[in-house]
């Protein structure tokens, strides 16, 4: 489905080449406001105007007017991207049967270890619940978060079309150097 607007939060494109302490730091400070070094000013990420407090967002700042607008109907202050929106819309299509949350996180866009956050937050903001077996259902207030996210975007209510499919980018791969046991030669 095409999408109508792009006004809306997102995640950085390479936020999977962060390592997991990292990640979830920045996760952590998102919506923090942070005010400039003296002598020294921000620029909002949408406005380009100068400020000297905004909200920080993954290294971008925006004027409080900005991060406003940027808030969707229902979200209740939390901010919502492309994968809240799939998160709760995988939630949400399966009414019927729970989706277990390794599921959720395996298909919703994102890396698994951010789709393990975005759950958690979704989780303590109210907008799904966790049963002990860890299967997710959605709740009203997450319904409503869901279609407000589906308005901004695509100027209508959630459709299961709306579920962005596309691959998660592999996390890189560290190789280890190999030890090779040769004996050290002395030098004295």
């Amino acid at each position: 489905m095409h999408k109508r607007s792009d006004f809306h939060f997102r995640y950085p494109p390479n936020i999977h080449e962060l390592d997991l302490a990292t990640m979830v730091n920045m996760f952590r400070s998102r919506g923090e406001p942070r005010k400039a070094n003296p002598g020294e000013y921000f620029s909002c990420a949408i406005t380009q105007e100068l400020l000297k407090e905004g909200k920080w967002w993954f290294g971008l700042y925006y004027s409080q007017k900005t991060w406003d607008a940027l808030l969707t109907k229902g979200c209740e202050g939390f901010p919502m991207t492309d994968a809240e929106l799939n998160v709760l819309g995988l939630v949400y299509m399966s009414e019927d049967t729970a989706p277990h949350r390794e599921q959720v996180e395996k298909n919703c866009g994102v890396t698994e270890k951010l789709a393990y956050l975005i759950v958690n937050d979704l989780r303590v903001f109210g907008f799904l619940s966790e049963d002990d077996s860890g299967f997710l259902a959605i709740t009203p207030r997450g319904e409503k978060a869901l279609h407000g996210i589906a308005r901004r975007m695509y100027d209508k209510r959630f459709l299961p079309e709306m579920i962005n499919d596309q691959p998660v980018p592999e996390e890189p791969k560290i190789e280890q150097a190999q030890k090779v046991d040769k004996e050290q030669t002395s030098l004295f």
